[in-house]
């Protein structure tokens, strides 16, 4: 038995456990179904795999990191920070690997959940933490004859470094930010490059620089200096949200910087029509690149707008009838949202799993962290709590906080469980549906901001700052303590 288990080693994950830590809490276990911490960052190697927020930014305020060489932090140093981060931390060693939650159940008697870890192994403990993350889960495109093609396929996700792209026929399919960052890796090795695109990106110029050693220097040695360049970064961004959450009509400059930057790097007219968004900028995902357009002026590589019907052995075959011959196929195809929080079966205090629970009534919970029915369990990065103009990382502090908030409620009460209260959390999610209407992410597109009924459940539809204030302070009367 242990007090706290974690589900997960990403962001997260180690913000939870280092949380603890520092309040003295030593009696918790991360589990991490991996055989290395970093979610995310661990899984996601592609070519040119990189944040796509400002690197100053992506990380955790209590650490700083001065190492990073560019302004927009490649993956492998990401994973590096956070494997520092760990080990400075203490938290390391509350890793066990290769332990795969395979269901969690909840008994109300005895105010424990129930852990099973790889269908064998049981560890009780009364609180569950949930940091599985929400872009990890691939999600594999339904297309007719995918699994009869003969070549190799892979997901961006589980990238085959042990296939050389080298003169090889490559299909990829998904135009969305991981295709935005490995297709101008590939496109000057490969024989052919066939990028097929269901909906065009919205792509912004990238403000990214190297970091020299000078300036990291002065990072380490003067950290608020960094902090100051932090702390700018994060207002400019703020300052952008504005257009996502309140006046979308605000957006209209980033899209003539947009349409700008795609006039400049692509001349043809006809190649620039396609790669033009039908939808309003902001309502997927905006990304940030200087190098995409250009891949597309190459002779070997296509850009294909007609939808797929089906894939043969040897190639895709698109609604015209054309047959585009290939030897591999690259799917950037996103990632199942809400499938991540709900892959193992989470039993709640009647027995019934989350994902049906969702299903049954949707999905939501309270400030994206708590569900009724589901005592002393808490997500990070829950519903609706996805941010389009900022960095998760700051999302995640702010839940922690509150999840911490929560645990000390639950001590200085000398309580067996705590609850979120039915009405609270219908208030908090009826509020958060309400304010979405109007938005830019209400705008007529589909994203994977939205479940399979089209209902929004990822994103938080207002300045980060106002989500810092929802939880900087925990009301107890949203909850029910049982004793």
């Amino acid at each position: 038995m242990t007090e706290v288990v974690i589900i997960g080693s990403g962001f997260a994950g180690l913000c939870m456990a280092i949380k603890l830590k520092q309040a003295g809490c030593e009696d918790f276990v991360i589990l991490e179904k991996a055989d290395r911490l970093g979610g995310t960052w661990r899984d996601n190697t592609y070519p040119g795999c990189a944040c796509d927020i400002p690197s100053y930014l992506y990380s955790f305020s209590f650490e700083q990191n001065p190492h990073w060489t560019r302004m927009f932090a490649p993956w492998d140093e990401i994973l590096e920070y956070l494997e520092r981060t760990a080990d400075k931390y203490g938290v390391a060693d509350k890793i066990r690997y290769g332990a795969k939650v395979t269901e969690a159940a909840f008994d109300e008697e005895s105010g424990y959940w129930t852990v099973t870890v790889n269908d064998e192994e049981v560890i009780q403990a009364p609180v569950l933490v949930a940091g599985v993350g929400g872009l990890h889960e691939p999600k594999l495109p339904d297309i007719p004859g995918l699994d009869s093609f003969a070549g190799t396929t892979f997901h961006t996700a589980h990238w085959d470094h042990t296939h050389d792209l080298t003169g090889r026929r490559v299909a990829a399919i998904g135009t969305g930010a991981s295709a935005v960052q490995y297709v101008p890796q590939i496109a000057p090795i490969v024989e052919h490059l066939d990028v097929y695109q269901r909906s065009a990106a919205w792509i912004t110029p990238k403000p990214d620089r190297a970091i020299g050693p000078r300036e990291r220097a002065l990072h380490a040695r003067f950290p608020a200096g960094q902090r100051l360049i932090r702390n700018a970064i994060y207002w400019g961004l703020e300052a952008r949200g504005a257009g996502f959450a309140g006046n979308p009509r605000l957006m209209k400059t980033l899209e003539l910087q947009a349409k700008q930057h795609l006039r400049k790097q692509i001349p043809d007219p006809d190649l620039r029509a396609r790669l033009t968004p039908d939808y309003q900028i902001g309502c997927k995902r905006m990304m940030v690149s200087n190098d995409y357009y250009p891949a597309f002026n190459r002779s070997n590589v296509d850009l294909v707008t007609t939808p797929i019907t089906r894939i043969t052995p040897t190639a895709v075959v698109t609604a015209d009838g054309i047959e585009r011959p290939c030897d591999t196929i690259v799917l950037g195809t996103g990632f199942a949202l809400s499938a991540n929080l709900t892959r193992m079966p989470i039993l709640g205090k009647d027995g019934t799993d989350l994902a049906e629970h969702w299903k049954r009534d949707g999905v939501g919970a309270h400030l994206g962290i708590t569900v009724a029915g589901y005592p002393n369990l808490f997500l990070l990065i829950g519903p609706n709590t996805n941010t389009g103009h900022s960095s998760a990382v700051f999302m995640i502090e702010a839940q922690v906080r509150y999840v911490m908030q929560t645990l000390d409620l639950l001590r200085r009460r000398g309580a067996k469980y705590v609850e979120v209260r039915e009405e609270a959390q219908q208030k908090f999610v009826d509020g958060v549906q309400r304010d979405l209407k109007g938005t830019v992410w209400e705008s007529g597109c589909t994203s994977w901001y939205k479940d399979a009924d089209g209902r929004n459940t990822g994103i938080w539809p207002h300045f980060t700052t106002s989500y810092w204030r929802r939880t900087r302070k925990l009301d107890p009367s949203d909850f029910v303590l049982v004793k």
